[in-house]
């Protein structure tokens, strides 16, 4: 009995014919059994008998076991109880939705029209792109990429693929953001066809329950092509067909591998990863597709090594005119204002084609006369009304070979053309455009901003230091009124850009966009109140049903009326004998140009009583162009702009009322070395950037609000001191205010 307890682990009763020496019936005590001696129990209590140690174990296992069981016992009861509740969620969506009997694929994709102001075309989106073609039509790469990086065992699950969903989830989980998708291509042909893009839980359920009606009422193939012709693949295709002949030039049946796996790796990111963007992005994504087919086995090692080496290379033209970023940006706004578009529908925008056509020709040609001698091969151009309304909008030099909208999505330093908020600010708090400050070399901790080539006017009013754009000055009022007071100030009237909280801003050292600047400047020329910028003005479907109409209610005011009038009187001393004074044109107009370091950018935010114009120019890779300052070409472009869209229009005044004293006469672009004898010493080192920027070098490490080591400042009078509305801040006490004041402790 022993023997056989020892060799199945444990003892138990036996009644079978079994030898002698293994059976119990005779009743005889083992030594086992016996009555343990003193020795053998020391023994036992230093090493434990095979029977206990068995013991121990069958103990430990049951103990494992029983765990093992009980886990089991309560996840069968939470798996139990969770498909009630997943299950109860799913009834109650799909009785809120209609009867399987009255689903029904679209036809096509819905067009969308879209006009300008006189209902005159500016591009069709949507079915425009291309027809639809069976899988038998095109190369047989296309289905196989898609499937590849999509969907890759679309031929193997029933509309949804739970190893593909639980992989996604965990491994957004672990990455603490949503990195991976987990949908098919069943479910993706069911969001596009009868879903709004709405994330929400009720639309999931939907999209899951149509997935499953689209695997029952079609083939797998059916599917596939139903959603190899509908979906989006950027610059207005719709199905690989369009697509096809957008990107390659070709028809989808002789796509061949590396460009089937560019049309797949498109999915992710139409318009981010379109070839005619950017040829690199698309390239790089599409050899992650070759990978994904290479490891399903659908094509060879020789196949990838040759689709692999083929370089990027950019879509070629297919569209052309300033109007397609019109509507690339129509397109991606409509979303928000409508939802889904299920039917045919037309915008009518804020455009003005004819307008859109003279700013696309002032850059065009500005950049091919100047281009290479002056190294400038980008230019953009934004025109808003007194409404906010974008009456031309120009995203580059040439929309055929480059879609990045420069006007919208481009952030660059924005130079001097940022100042007018600096001083908005200062008037605010109680300055007037008679204040003096004196122009001379100054430094704040290490940051030394300078004026061209180290020329300074001395004693000079606001005015003159706006319309000259002198750098020392707008120092000095920055640290005044306090770097946080200017990014309220320039935020209320309508940048959106993050700003720094630092003294350089004051020379536009915070990135902002073309539109959000030129936005900005339009309270000067409205009067002082708000102006939302939009561009759509009405949606309607096909039986002109309005489905959307932009009625925002008037403008709050921004700028009080006394300080519009101040602006307005300093900055038209920009256009009339300042840095733009090449721009003037019969109107009453005003404005500021910038120019950041080493002539990257060169603006002008110029406007009248009807329109507000920025322009921009400069490089896409940031590099320096020769010698372009705001002053140059961008007021240049402006003009012949502005001229053509004033013409026959009556002349109006700018709003507001201030007759500015004490301006220094006969300004020129080129700023004299010396207005006055100056005091200071005109030889010291001053580093500068273009005629009407000078120089801003970062200060990191210049602590916000900081006001040490002010040098060379000597004490300057300050003007009559109006209320300030708008804005808070300093008020009137008869005491001069200046940088040495505030050192000393003694300002207002």
């Amino acid at each position: 009995m022993a023997s056989g307890g020892e060799r199945d682990g444990r003892i138990e009763p036996s009644f079978g014919n079994k030898p002698r020496d293994e059976r119990d019936d005779d009743l005889r005590v083992d030594d086992d059994d016996r009555a343990a001696r003193a020795p053998r129990r020391k023994a036992s209590r230093k090493a434990p008998s095979k029977r206990s140690r068995r013991g121990s174990g069958r103990g430990q296992r049951r103990g494992f076991f029983g765990l093992v069981r009980r886990m089991v016992y309560w996840s069968l009861v939470l798996g139990l109880w969770g498909g009630i509740a997943t299950a109860g969620v799913v009834v109650y969506f799909a009785a809120k939705m209609p009867p399987t009997t009255s689903w029904a694929i679209p036809d096509r994709p819905p067009n969308v029209k879209i006009v300008d102001v006189k209902g005159d075309l500016i591009a069709n989106r949507g079915t425009t792109g291309g027809e639809a073609i069976g899988l038998h039509d095109m190369s047989p790469y296309i289905p196989q990429a898609v499937i590849a990086i999509e969907d890759k065992r679309f031929y193997s699950h029933f509309g949804i693929d739970p190893i593909g969903l639980a992989r996604a989830v965990v491994t957004n989980i672990l990455s603490g953001r949503t990195v991976q998708g987990g949908s098919t291509i069943t479910q993706q042909l069911a969001k596009n066809l009868f879903l709004t893009p709405e994330r929400t839980i009720e639309r999931k359920v939907q999209e899951v329950m149509l997935a499953l009606w689209l695997e029952h009422k079609y083939t797998k193939d059916q599917i596939l092509e139903m959603y190899l012709n509908r979906v989006y693949l950027g610059s207005g295709s719709y199905g690989v067909a369009a697509a096809s002949r957008r990107y390659f030039d070709k028809s989808a049946h002789d796509v061949n591998l590396m460009e089937a796996a560019t049309l797949a790796g498109l999915l992710k990111a139409p318009s981010r990863l379109s070839p005619a963007r950017d040829p690199e992005a698309a390239s790089a994504r599409a050899k992650l597709v070759l990978n994904a087919m290479r490891e399903q086995g659908m094509i060879k090692e020789t196949q990838l090594a040759e689709a692999m080496s083929e370089p990027a290379t950019r879509a070629a033209a297919y569209w052309s005119g300033s109007e397609n970023y019109v509507a690339d940006r129509v397109m991606q706004e409509l979303p928000a204002l409508i939802g889904e578009t299920k039917d045919d529908v037309t915008v009518e925008t804020t455009i003005d084609l004819h307008l859109q056509k003279t700013g696309e020709e002032a850059i065009r040609d500005l950049i091919s006369a100047n281009g290479k001698k002056m190294n400038v091969s980008q230019g953009a151009l934004v025109s808003i009304d007194g409404t906010g309304a974008v009456r031309a909008m120009v995203g580059g030099y040439d929309y055929a070979n480059s879609q990045f909208d420069r006007a919208t999505e481009a952030k660059r330093q924005p130079g001097s053309t940022f100042k007018p908020f600096v001083y908005l600010a200062a008037l605010e708090q109680g300055r007037t455009p008679d204040s003096v400050r004196n122009d001379a070399p100054i430094k704040i901790g290490k940051w030394t901003p300078g004026n061209y080539n180290g020329k300074y006017f001395g004693q000079v009013t606001l005015a003159t230091a706006l319309s000259h754009s002198l750098n020392s000055v707008a120092a000095q009022l920055v640290m005044e009124v306090g770097p946080k007071t200017v990014i309220d100030t320039a935020h209320r009237l309508g940048i959106q850009s993050k700003l720094e909280n630092n003294a350089s801003l004051a020379l536009g050292t915070s990135e902002v966009t073309l539109l959000e600047l030129t936005d900005a400047f339009t309270p000067f020329s409205n009067g002082g109140y708000k102006a939302p910028v939009h561009l759509i003005q009405r949606v309607t479907d096909a039986n002109g049903k309005v489905l959307y109409e932009n009625k925002q209610p008037a403008g709050e005011r921004v700028i009080d009326e006394r300080n519009v009038g101040m602006m307005n009187a300093m900055l038209r001393r920009t256009v009339e004998d300042g840095t733009a004074k090449k721009g003037a044109f019969g109107w009453p107009a005003a404005g500021k140009t910038g120019t950041s370091q080493d002539f990257r950018d060169a603006w002008f935010i110029g406007y009248t009583a009807n329109l507000t114009t920025g322009v921009w120019f400069g490089n896409d890779d940031g590099k320096p162009m020769k010698k372009v300052s705001g002053s140059s070409l961008p007021v240049a472009a402006w003009k012949e702009f502005m001229v053509a869209a004033h013409k026959g229009v009556p002349i109006a005044e700018l709003p507001g009322h201030y007759n500015i004293e004490n301006v220094i006469p006969g300004g020129t672009d080129e700023l004299p070395a010396t207005n006055a004898p100056s005091p200071y010493d005109q030889n010291a080192p001053v580093p500068v950037a273009s005629e009407d920027d000078g120089y801003w070098p970062p200060a990191p490490d210049m602590p916000t609000g900081s006001t040490r080591m002010i040098d060379r400042v000597p004490v300057a009078a300050r003007g009559p001191v109006p209320p300030a509305d708008v804005g808070g801040g300093l008020q009137p006490s008869g005491k001069p205010t200046t940088l040495l004041d505030i050192i000393m402790g003694n300002s207002q």
